[in-house]
Formats: C-alpha cells, structure tokens, sequence
C-alpha cells in the first residue's frame, strides 16, 4: 500500500545558532512537526547551502551540553570540527557522518574547521536529535563515526543513482551506524529522471528532505530545501528525479514514550530534566574549554 504525503513545508525562516550554523528548524516547529508526531526524530536542523567568507577564527557554537538522545550530524558541504568533555574529537569531512551518543551526559562544541574557515566557501549540514529509549537515556556517551568513503552504498538500476545508507537497511543492504531503535536513515543521489523506490513500516514515522534538485514525490512536486512528511498509511512511495537531485530519507518507530525536553536535555519526566540541569551545574558532564 502506498504512502500518502501528509504535507509539503517550505523551509522556516533561518537562524544562527552561534555564528556558524545558518539553520532552517524543520523539527520541532508548529504542528505537525512536533516532537511527538515526529517520535524518534525530536529535532532537526537544516543549514541550507550557505557560503561563508574566510576567517583567521573558525565560527560555530561554544560548549554546550547533552543528556538523553543522540545527535546526527551530515556535512554535506564543509567540514565540521568538535570536541567533547570525554575527550573525544575530530573532524567530520565533507561528505561524512558523526552519530554521537550523548547518554548520561557530555559537553561538546562544534564549528568550522579551520582550513575551511581560513578559505570560506560554501557550507551545508543537517543536525538530526534522535530520542533515547527511556532505559538507554544514561547509556555512556560515545561517538561513531562515518567516513564518506565508509558509508554503505546501494547502486541502484538503470542508472538511476545509489543510496546511501547511513543505517538501517535498504534492500536487505544495512548500513553502518548501530541505533538504539529501528531506525532507517539514507541519501538517495539520484540522476536527472532517476527514480528510487522505498518502504518502511506504515507505524514508523516517515519524512524525506530534498538536500539538491528538484522530485516528484506520489505525483507531487517538492522543491529544493523542502520537507515532505508522510501519514502513517502505508508502506511504499516513490521519489523520482526531475533533475539531479539529492534526498535525505528518515523512517523510524515511535518509542511511544513520555517526553520532557528543556533545551539540550531530553528526558521522560520533569524530575529527570531537573536532575540533569543540576549534575551540568554540579560538574558531572566534565569539563571542556
């Protein structure tokens, strides 16, 4: 059974978070792209291409901490530098991926890497925030990640483009990130009237996001930089190339949990929000400059 589309949103007014990530908020925002109807998928972050002149200093966000999901970060475009208080870093390359397990807690920073910075040019990224199981929320952090070279690829028929497969599956073809729910995140690179078709389980929440180009989607039309939520109906739909053309795909089942969110920590109840914020004031998440 086909999946029908729920609605078409054009990307939200943009906004800095710091000064080096111009993003669009596609999730939460106002209904229906709230944090329950989105479950597992509580925020996403689009940075839109965007060019940056060069600078001696790197921009991007200061210290901030995490407790209780896990962030995806996609560089489409740029390369992204971070640090963390478990002492861990690096430097997710254009093309890369970097799944982070904030858990129990950590404090990170985030911004340009420098050689980036010091030449400018264009800049473009998704930050994912994908919910913790209430019995993984204090899970160690850890990261993982996920070289360009190293993400699973789909080559699909007829020429039509590959799938890149960050995790869960495609085709009986899984990709490399270990989740704590089932979850199905990909890039499908499609060439102009290139088609891919997907299915997922009419439960699990459904959403693409056109990176590049221009598709069609169930015989509708969905331009670049905006986002395609489905109904939870059934199982199969179509994106098919108008043009080359770049599409994120998310699918993933609810964890039908409560959910108490304050800032950068996402928790079951308030009591678990009002611990969190007194371990970061006590110290507990370490310490980064």
């Amino acid at each position: 059974m086909k999946k029908t589309i729920e609605t078409i949103i054009a990307p939200p007014h943009p906004h800095f978070v710091g000064d080096g990530f111009r993003v669009h908020n596609f999730i939460p925002s106002a209904y229906p792209l709230d944090m329950k109807r989105m479950d597992p998928f509580i925020m996403m972050d689009y940075n839109s291409k965007y060019y940056f002149s060069p600078t001696e200093t790197p921009r991007g966000v200061g210290v901030h901490p995490h407790r209780g999901f896990e962030t995806v970060t996609i560089a489409y475009q740029g390369k992204i530098a971070h640090h963390d208080s478990s002492g861990g870093g690096g430097v997710i390359e254009q093309g890369g991926v970097q799944w982070m397990t904030a858990g129990s807690g950590v404090l990170h920073k985030e911004y340009h890497e420098k050689s980036f910075s010091e030449k400018g040019g264009d800049f473009q990224m998704v930050q994912l925030w994908v919910n913790l199981p209430a019995k993984d929320k204090m899970t160690s952090p850890k990261y993982q990640a996920i070289s360009k070279d190293d993400i699973t690829t789909y080559q699909l028929e007829d020429n039509s483009g590959h799938i890149e497969i960050i995790a869960g599956h495609y085709n009986n073809t899984k990709g490399k990130a270990d989740t704590f729910s089932p979850i199905h995140l990909m890039n499908a690179k499609l060439e102009s009237k290139g088609s891919a078709e997907f299915s997922f389980p009419a439960e699990f929440n459904t959403c693409v996001l056109v990176i590049e180009g221009e598709v069609e989607i169930q015989n509708q039309e969905v331009l670049t930089d905006h986002f395609v939520l489905f109904k939870n109906d059934g199982e199969d739909f179509k994106i098919e190339a108008k043009q080359e053309a770049v599409v994120l795909v998310l699918s993933g089942q609810p964890l039908n949990e409560p959910i108490a969110a304050q800032g950068p920590f996402v928790m079951n109840t308030k009591a678990e929000i009002h611990q969190a914020i007194k371990d970061f004031t006590n110290g507990k998440f370490g310490h980064l400059e």
